[in-house]
């Protein structure tokens, strides 16, 4: 290697401290920070991230990648540091338009909008709230217009999370689930479906918490390579394939709730962990494609957790860490876990209404940016979508709008790609089981290992290095379609209801 190519690796290291560090005060602010050390953590957190962005649009940076990108360096790099030049200068060229004092001041602004979230919801007051979205809103709008002048904005914030699906390719799938589902809703909603209670009797959280651990441990999660803690709203961060951290929140009368987002969130950190493992601490590392990174840890959560085969071998030990699941059968179990209603929280909804709370969201964040509905017509918007499409109204801001954590910190763009990880999971369902086998067998016979193990050769040692339409016509050759989902939606209901 050249001594242009050392020097750039060392540079990347260098960058790469400033992100460890950003990573860490972020985990600690939401999990173990009190809450008048907060604004310490926030003032440190800015400093280290305007450092890493001076880093990252430093001149110095700038003409290694200029250099690095003439033939005669370039064809002498592997495929692997051929896309980590050619990533970082696009992300160069777009990071160097916007200001200094503008990216600083957006870092402040995220953490004190996430305080006031976190403030705001815990008192249901969207008052607390509102100014810091607007701040948000705002700013976004604003870095946005630095980084992508040329495209319609709101398409390009969908375009940072989740490359190549712009509107017109959501608003087609998203079209081709509502004229489907909502009919097959409408029918089994009709039917009458009482509470159970005996799902909603104390839980010791530290009980869950052991739960967690097991279900963890059951779907591949290494604890050598990972870490646990608890949170408001559940997230997974990753420091690389070697250091993944997931949470989780614990609701004393609701354990089906921790359960299933220790299923999701290690989704996410399966993922993580078993990137290509040279892809660390570089642009090749983690996925940023958060579709693709949503349909793993749904496809944990939804397609393999709420298959009544993933609890066969395992069942009986969840009666023994949470006692009352012993009076409870393993069918009444599956029933609950896949009983459909409209509810107010998205985290805790069925995988079937699930999708209407993903598409509320996506219309209004489109309100938002291209009808530039104001920020206190807001939570009346809400309310009435969630009447449309879920025939309910939500009694207060908790409820409704306050409920997601993602606005916080401006990650407009971020919710639709929940349901295309869904939509991919269809897809991937149907490709695992022409590959393995049935994966109701895989599953009943505890051979969970076999489906994580095709996953990670499929999907996750790729990391970042390929877009998600790459992606799904590598591992299911064929083009994005909402199908198999619709598919797998009408014949699991269909059974368990008994609607056609």
């Amino acid at each position: 290697m050249s001594r242009l190519f050392d020097d750039f690796r060392q540079y990347l290291t260098r960058m790469q401290q400033y992100e460890h560090v950003t990573n860490l005060l972020y985990w600690d602010m939401k999990t173990k920070a009190p809450k008048l050390g907060l604004a310490a953590h926030i003032e440190a957190m800015t400093y280290f991230s305007a450092e890493n962005f001076a880093l990252s649009t430093a001149d110095e940076l700038g003409h290694m990648l200029d250099k690095l990108a003439e033939p005669q360096e370039y064809d002498a790099l592997d495929d692997t540091w051929q896309f980590i030049v050619r990533r970082m200068k696009r992300d160069f060229e777009r990071n160097r338009r916007i200001p200094a004092e503008v990216f600083e001041a957006f870092v402040r602004a995220q953490g004190e909008s996430g305080t006031a979230w976190e403030e705001a919801k815990n008192a249901s007051d969207f008052s607390i709230y509102a100014p810091h979205l607007r701040k948000m809103i705002e700013m976004r709008r604003e870095i946005t217009g630095y980084t992508d002048p040329d495209k319609e904005i709101y398409n390009a914030m969908l375009d940072e999370f989740e490359e190549g699906m712009d509107s017109a390719t959501i608003d087609r799938l998203f079209d081709d689930l509502k004229r489907e589902l909502i009919p097959l809703v409408r029918k089994i909603v009709s039917k009458n479906q009482p509470e159970d209670p005996r799902f909603h009797v104390y839980s010791d959280p530290d009980a869950q918490k052991k739960v967690q651990w097991m279900l963890l441990d059951y779907i591949g999660f290494r604890r050598d390579a990972g870490a646990v803690d608890e949170t408001e709203h559940p997230f997974t961060t990753s420091f690389s394939s070697k250091d993944v951290r997931v949470t989780n929140h614990y609701h004393e009368y609701d354990p089906l709730s921790a359960i299933f987002s220790a299923i999701h969130e290690g989704g996410h950190g399966i993922f993580d962990q078993n990137v290509n493992p040279d892809y660390d601490k570089t642009v090749a590392g983690s996925c940023g494609y958060m579709g693709i990174h949503e349909s793993q840890s749904r496809f944990y959560e939804n397609i393999l957790g709420r298959n009544k085969n993933f609890w066969i071998p395992i069942y009986e030990k969840l009666g023994e860490l949470l006692p009352q699941f012993r009076e409870i059968s393993l069918d009444d179990f599956y029933r609950e876990i896949n009983h459909v209603q409209n509810s107010y929280i998205r985290t805790e909804a069925d995988e079937l209404t699930y999708c209407f709370h993903i598409i509320l969201r996506y219309e209004m964040e489109q309100a938002i940016f291209r009808d530039q509905v104001p920020v206190e017509a807001l939570p009346a918007l809400w309310n009435q979508k969630m009447k449309d499409y879920l025939q309910i109204v939500p009694e207060n801001d908790s409820q409704g709008i306050l409920q997601d954590v993602h606005w916080s910190d401006a990650s407009f763009g971020y919710f639709p790609s929940y349901l295309l990880g869904s939509i991919y999971d269809g897809m991937l369902l149907d490709t695992i089981g022409q590959e393995l086998g049935s994966v109701d067998e895989l599953l009943a016979a505890g051979r969970i290992s076999e489906i994580t193990r095709w996953l990670n050769e499929k999907i996750h040692w790729y990391g970042n290095t390929r877009k998600p339409k790459e992606v799904i016509e590598a591992v299911c050759g064929r083009e994005v379609s909402a199908e198999p989902l619709i598919r797998y939606f009408k014949r699991k209901y269909g059974e368990i209801y008994g609607v056609a």
